[in-house]
């Protein structure tokens, strides 16, 4: 055997473990909680994660996370915030990189680059001044003030609609103006509809974000009677004399299945979304 082919094999081996071994980490978390969500609390107690519970037809879990974790409101709260978040920032989002992507105006360079730099600011060193304002204007503890923050924290959204609009040609915008379209009719009538690849790409990394927030919506919707979401609502079982996790598990599983139905709905545009995302620009 040549030390060319010897090489090839080798190289081929290392590729198919780690990539065998990357689905075994990924998909090894998702096994012990469908294991565990069908467990008794007695078998939970008495038997190791990985050992398969004695009927597969044990739903309890399911209807106590349900009932307990008060899931229904928590569907309808992260409807409600996913919906106006996401509309919020592809309009705010599209809007803003038009007129940094078609109008020079003094200044547009020093805004781009302030966008960039907060961009590569972490969230979590901005909390402290966020809240103070968040607190300052009465926005703790209110849907709609959580709501526009949210719209108000997507910088990378308005990078890639910028990306698109700098390959559309100006040609549409002189056409439509010479033919009386106004600003906003060249926006919404003729460059608007040219943005749906870009709109699938922003929606799903903000819907993916929005969806799973934990530490935003914690720390801003504080009252968990009223305004608890998906990713609070599970905090129910933990606690000073133990962590539940067989509930836990089950309203995991819950939460997964709105996203697996529309990604498998959907998957065909989500794909097409994040390809020609990919390669704009």
């Amino acid at each position: 055997m040549s030390g060319e082919k010897a090489k090839k094999i080798v190289l081929g081996v290392l590729k198919y473990f780690t990539l065998v071994f990357g689905a075994f980490v990924s998909l090894l978390p998702l096994v012990v909680c469908v294991i565990t969500a069908f467990k008794t609390p007695e078998e939970y107690a008495s038997t190791n994660v990985m050992t398969p519970p004695k009927s597969w037809l044990y739903l309890e879990n399911f209807v106590q996370a349900w009932k307990q974790a008060n899931m229904g409101l928590a569907f309808r709260n992260s409807v409600i915030i996913l919906v106006c978040v996401l509309v919020g920032s592809v309009l705010t989002g599209s809007m803003i990189a038009y007129v940094l992507s078609r109008f020079k105006f003094t200044g547009n360079g020093f805004i781009r680059a302030s966008f960039l730099f907060a961009s590569q600011l972490p969230g979590i060193a901005m909390q402290v001044s966020v809240y103070q304002i968040m607190y300052s204007i009465g926005w703790i503890n209110f849907m709609p003030g959580y709501i526009i923050m949210m719209c108000g924290t997507d910088i990378i959204s308005i990078y890639i609609f910028i990306q698109f609009f700098e390959n559309i040609s100006t040609s549409l915008d002189e056409s439509a103006i010479m033919d009386g379209c106004t600003y906003f009719g060249v926006f919404f009538r003729i460059l608007f509809p040219l943005l749906k690849p870009a709109v699938v790409t922003v929606m799903i990394l903000k819907g993916v974000g929005v969806y799973n927030e934990y530490y935003n919506a914690n720390l801003y919707l504080q009252n968990k009677n009223k305004y608890v979401t998906v990713a609070t609502s599970l905090f129910k079982f933990t606690g000073p004399l133990g962590n539940q996790y067989n509930y836990i598990c089950a309203g995991v599983i819950i939460t997964m299945l709105p996203a697996l139905i529309v990604f498998i709905l959907c998957q065909k545009q989500i794909y097409s979304g994040l390809t020609q995302g990919a390669v704009k620009g």
